[in-house]
């Protein structure tokens, strides 16, 4: 399962620009075989590519170069003065994602493109233009933080944090000071917008005030989700606030392009923790546990059998003169918390 495999090394520190001129900085794990995938990692909102290092040296040594990267505005990507700098998820995803994938074909010629995202890194998939590039696909507790989809138990809480006071505090000091009151990176102004305003359907978000786009932007924005072609896997658990299966399978429907897509559920208890949550996935400590579900799917774009879990639902892309098999997925019936299996065969 893992050919290739290669001694731990320093990772390069990696600049490039956006198609807007903006500079990405990062960290590139290269072996120099053109026989090793390349996986690009997309990180949570605001937090630091470096949280991915222990990950990405995990799979590097088994058969994977790697490349990390910062959005604008974060870390090895962030400006001398944040306040009033303008960026916001669309950006993120449809400059910065794009960015690192024209980098990857670059400068990993010829090796297959592999992606693993965290969180809102799961939903800027869909918005690069070059997305159909990617070979296969992994998200963890992939959502866009519509508000009604947190966990029940934590919604008020979180509506009254990320939804009220963010953008309070953005609308203050012109950015999010996050990282003085522990809550993640210090976070541009537009992106409280994105994540604040965000709606039941993604691009309704960005009709309205402060982004304004043109219908025909918008109607782009929800082709572009569709090229993806890569067999997508996405994993949720159950004590994450955000990735609940109603928040996980609103952000699946736009990827109605895709060879398959599965979304498969965790239960901590099953591998033996007392918790994993929106964040602990990647911790270290999983390695032997949970990363290598990661790895079975990159290297086959499948599960194996004995992978504990609860498949939510698996999905299989439509016959190209648009007949579906199977019914769609019934968004009211995760809403209420309750499980949808949907088959197509």
């Amino acid at each position: 399962m893992n050919p290739a495999r290669a001694e731990a090394i320093e990772p390069r520190k990696v600049t490039f620009d956006a198609p807007d001129g903006t500079p990405i900085g990062g960290f590139a794990w290269q072996a120099g075989s053109r026989t090793r995938p390349v996986v690009i990692v997309n990180p949570a909102t605001s937090v630091r590519c470096r949280y991915y290092f222990r990950f990405a040296d995990y799979l590097f040594a088994h058969g994977r170069d790697v490349l990390l990267y910062d959005y604008r505005g974060i870390g090895e990507s962030r400006p001398a003065k944040l306040a009033g700098f303008d960026a916001n998820w669309i950006d993120w995803g449809a400059l910065d994602f794009e960015a690192a994938l024209r980098f990857a074909a670059d400068h990993f010629a010829g090796q297959a493109i592999d992606v693993v995202a965290h969180s809102i890194g799961g939903c800027l998939i869909g918005l690069a233009p070059s997305n159909a590039t990617i070979r296969r696909a992994v998200t963890m507790g992939a959502q866009y933080a519509y508000w009604r989809d947190y966990a029940r138990e934590h919604r008020l809480g979180m509506l009254l944090k990320w939804h009220i006071a963010m953008p309070a505090l953005a609308a203050v000091f012109g950015y999010v000071p996050a990282r003085r009151l522990g809550w993640m990176e210090d976070t541009p102004r537009g992106v409280a917008h994105s994540w604040a305003k965000s709606r039941a359907r993604f691009e309704q978000t960005y009709r309205a005030p402060p982004f304004a786009l043109a219908d025909e932007r918008v109607a782009q924005l929800v082709r572009q989700f569709t090229a993806l072609r890569a067999p997508l896997l996405a994993i949720s658990t159950t004590d994450d606030p955000f990735g609940t299966v109603a928040a996980i399978e609103r952000l699946l429907d736009y990827f109605d392009g895709c060879e398959t897509r599965t979304h498969l559920r965790l239960e901590p208890s099953a591998f033996d923790a007392d918790a994993i949550g929106h964040f602990a996935f990647f911790h270290s400590r999983f390695q032997t546990r949970l990363w290598p579900i990661v790895l079975q799917w990159l290297e086959t774009a499948s599960l194996a059998q004995a992978t504990p879990g609860e498949r939510v639902s698996v999905r299989r892309r439509a016959s190209e003169d648009g007949a579906r098999a199977g019914h769609a997925v019934d968004s009211s019936l995760a809403r209420d918390g309750r499980i949808h299996r949907h088959f197509s065969i």
